[in-house]
């Protein structure tokens, strides 16, 4: 009895070790709500054994976030295969990682189960600050907005372009046309088409016979002049004979008697309501045909001299140039037309400001979002961020002698004018002898410098100015009026200036720009808040 207990338990443990073929590991097993688990899935089989790893969203109470793929490291005769899956949980607790099947050839052997622990994240309330919950920042539109305007100013583009080429084939269809087609040919091919109708054959013999004389009564009217619609068929007969006469043509009776009776013919069918034979019907139609041709080849030639043919040449490139300057004139009215659509439909929808200012272009939103530059000026440095590099300014001519006297070193940098409506500019002063600087008494200085440009009618209004760093200075801003030199128009001016006193050295910002310019307020929110001082050197 107790062998076979022995031998049971044999069987058993190489059963469990014959099933433990995928080795089973994780990084870590304990982790935060929300962060990754690494699970690793490892086996060693031969190079002919096929293998499925589990492929599930969740294992367990835990959600697969992310399935790597498997790595296969070859050894010797064998492949041993890693899978790895990412695992995350946003409850905190305490949880299991079950145990999963492995197929191999088909059969399946199971990993082992691991318990983990997902910890809360603990709040400091006490050293942390809390804040409100932010509002909901409006996701920018402008790029779609304008790839869209983009495609659509596209489209209409090539509907004139579309439009053009379609009124060039038109007119190039219709010049052929009446080119081509002289009276006989025109009369050759309503004959032909006429037989393609085949409406005697469908019992219509009335509007068969009226088609076939209009088209004898058209090409004799067109080719002949003569009023062939109007005149009953005795009258048309005669004035045959008399325009034969006075055309010299060559007809014969036979022609004029043929024709003659397919006309009374016709006017029998249409009138007396008679039914005629299909052989007669046939006939008819070939004595027509005849009689048409034997008709154009009986009027004479007229022959054309040089002059006549230079007359017809010039009539032809004038109609060409009207043609091409009406396709030129359709093609561009249809695209204004619906360019002034769109704009119309763009100032109703975002306003007229914002047409201005992104379809027209506006040069201060231009210098905004354009690529900004980090640099240093004078000396004491002034750091700042500018839309464009500031050049250098000799402003020495344009100060008092006494002034300069006093002054060891000077240097500006500036961009831009009042003319122009946008202007910056930094200064730095170095004095020979450390001096007591009255920063009120600087930022008149300044005032009056704007006042020799041209600025009037200055409104001034003062405060302290500190930089990010703490330096403290003081700032003097408000409005002024300038004169455009060109238009003879003034503007009002809105103008920030911000000075600073460091080691005896006064260090100056002038910002000048429009009033009530949105985008000029965000571009000197952002010049000033880049400010930062830097020490003189020697």
């Amino acid at each position: 009895m107790k062998f076979k207990y022995y031998l049971l338990l044999l069987l058993f443990t190489m059963t469990v070790f014959a099933q433990k073929r995928v080795e089973t590991s994780i990084d870590t097993t304990k982790n935060k709500i929300g962060a990754q688990f690494n699970l690793t899935l490892k086996t060693t089989v031969d190079t002919l054994s096929t293998v499925v790893f589990p492929n599930a969203k969740r294992f367990g109470n835990l959600e697969v976030i992310r399935s790597y793929v498997i790595d296969t490291i070859e050894k010797g005769a064998q492949y041993e295969l890693v899978k790895k899956y990412g695992l995350t949980q946003f409850d905190s607790g305490k949880y299991t990682i079950p145990s999963l099947k492995v197929l191999i050839n088909d059969k399946p052997f199971v990993t082992d189960s691991i318990a983990i622990e997902v910890a809360n994240v603990l709040v400091d309330t006490l050293n942390q600050k809390m804040f409100d919950i932010k509002e909901i920042s409006p996701v920018a539109s402008d790029y779609r907005f304008f790839w869209n305007l983009l495609l659509i100013i596209i489209a209409i583009i090539a509907i004139g372009i579309g439009t053009y080429v379609a009124i060039k084939k038109y007119q190039n269809k219709k010049t052929e046309q009446e080119a081509l087609k002289s009276p006989i040919e025109k009369a050759t091919t309503l004959l032909q088409n006429l037989e393609k109708k085949e409406l005697w054959q469908k019992g219509e013999i009335k509007n068969y016979y009226s088609e076939l004389t209009d088209i004898a009564r058209n090409y004799i009217e067109e080719a002949i002049e003569i009023p062939a619609m109007e005149s009953t068929t005795s009258e048309l007969i005669s004035a045959l004979r008399v325009a034969s006469v006075k055309k010299k043509m060559t007809v014969s009776q036979e022609t004029l008697s043929n024709l003659e009776q397919v006309l009374k013919q016709a006017d029998l069918v249409k009138f007396a309501k008679s039914k005629p034979l299909d052989f007669e019907i046939s006939g008819d139609r070939n004595k027509i045909e005849k009689a048409l041709l034997t008709l154009d080849q009986s009027i004479p030639e007229e022959i054309e001299d040089e002059e006549s043919k230079a007359w017809e040449e010039m009539k032809r490139v004038q109609k060409l140039k009207q043609q091409r300057k009406i396709r030129i004139i359709t093609a561009a009215g249809f695209v204004f037309g619906a360019l002034l659509l769109l704009f119309t439909f763009l100032v109703v929808t975002k306003g007229f400001d914002y047409v201005k200012d992104n379809i027209i272009g506006h040069p201060i939103k231009e210098l905004l979002e354009g690529e900004w530059v980090q640099s240093e000026y004078g000396n004491p440095a002034i750091a700042i961020e500018t839309p464009k590099v500031l050049q250098r300014m000799d402003l020495s001519k344009s100060l008092p002698k006494e002034g300069m006297a006093l002054i060891k070193e000077m240097q500006s940098f500036g961009y831009g004018s009042l003319q122009e409506n946008f202007y910056i500019m930094v200064s730095t002063i170095k004095y020979k002898q450390e001096t007591q600087l009255d920063l009120d008494a600087s930022i008149e200085g300044s005032l009056k410098a704007l006042e020799a440009q041209g600025a009037q009618d200055i409104i001034v209004k003062q405060e302290d100015f500190d930089t990010k760093l703490g330096i403290t200075g003081r700032k003097g801003f408000g409005t002024l009026v300038v004169i455009n030199p060109i238009t003879k128009n003034s503007l009002k001016l809105y103008y920030e200036i911000v000075v600073f006193s460091q080691d005896g050295g006064l260090q100056q910002i002038i910002i000048v720009h429009e009033a009530g310019d949105a985008y000029a307020i965000q571009l000197s929110e952002r010049l000033l808040n880049s400010v930062e001082l830097k020490k003189a050197t020697e």
